[in-house]
């Protein structure tokens, strides 16, 4: 039988409990998931590794924005994945891009070779290339296990022919990971229909804030998003995931 993969993308501790409590395989750890992750806390890892039993795989990336980094910013990438080794992630998940769209090969050795015996993810800096192909051969290159790709388009959904085709390219050298806009219904489309094992989703319900004092007119960061909804990982949503999963093995 096929190995099935269910990776849940979180961003607090909150989630993390309800990602294993739904049946998630691992998690993908970030901070601000409303802008695609940024790099977490070293605090916030600390806390999910003591309350949950689940493999944390560390989403690393400096800024919003662009996968080509100055000098700088690769410092850090760097010492990020240096920090979250020693502490004992099961993961790091990173990618960086050339100016051109291909992936950054010397930069990426540098930082595969920093993660030594972590399992190493390149993240969706992959539907940010000009050749989903080239890209691919890239990854296996540098010994990368898993690439996360909603198939160059906004969505799973919409980039499936090209998963699919990506999965079979793949073969057995290197995990598809399909992410954007994943649910059990999705999952249970794509089980039919490619030969995909391995999803990624947040499972995130709104919850409404506790605060009953509401400040009008004054807004901590996107205008867009209220100070008084709070987006979280709902166990019952990753369970429902799982169950598709468990149901269609192939």
């Amino acid at each position: 039988m096929k190995k099935y993969v269910l990776e849940c993308c979180v961003d607090s501790v909150e989630s993390a409990i309800e990602a294993e409590k739904g049946g998630a395989d691992r998690i993908e750890l970030a901070a601000n998931l409303i802008i695609g992750g940024t790099s977490p806390s070293m605090e916030l890892y600390r806390e999910i590794r003591k309350q949950t039993d689940i493999d944390i795989f560390v989403l690393l990336r400096p800024r919003f924005g662009d996968f080509n980094y100055t000098e700088n910013e690769f410092k850090i990438l760097k010492s990020e994945i240096a920090a979250f080794r020693d502490a004992g992630a099961d993961g790091v998940v990173i990618g960086c891009l050339k100016e051109d769209g291909t992936l950054d090969m010397e930069r990426m050795k540098e930082l595969v070779d920093e993660a030594g015996h972590m399992h190493v993810s390149l993240h969706r800096a992959f539907d940010m290339t000009r050749d989903p192909f080239e890209s691919l051969e890239q990854a296996k290159q540098l010994g990368i296990k898993t690439i996360l790709t909603s198939g160059h388009k906004n969505t799973a959904p919409e980039g499936k022919e090209l998963i699919k085709e990506l999965v079979e390219k793949a073969g057995d050298d290197i995990e598809i990971l399909v992410g954007s806009g994943v649910n059990a219904d999705v999952i249970r489309d794509f089980m039919k229909d490619t030969e995909a094992t391995a999803f990624h989703l947040s499972g995130k319900v709104t919850l409404e804030s506790k605060m009953e004092y509401r400040k009008e007119g004054v807004n901590m960061g996107l205008p867009m998003m209220s100070e008084y909804e709070i987006i979280q990982t709902s166990a019952d949503k990753i369970k429902q995931a799982r169950d598709v999963i468990d149901a269609n093995r192939k």
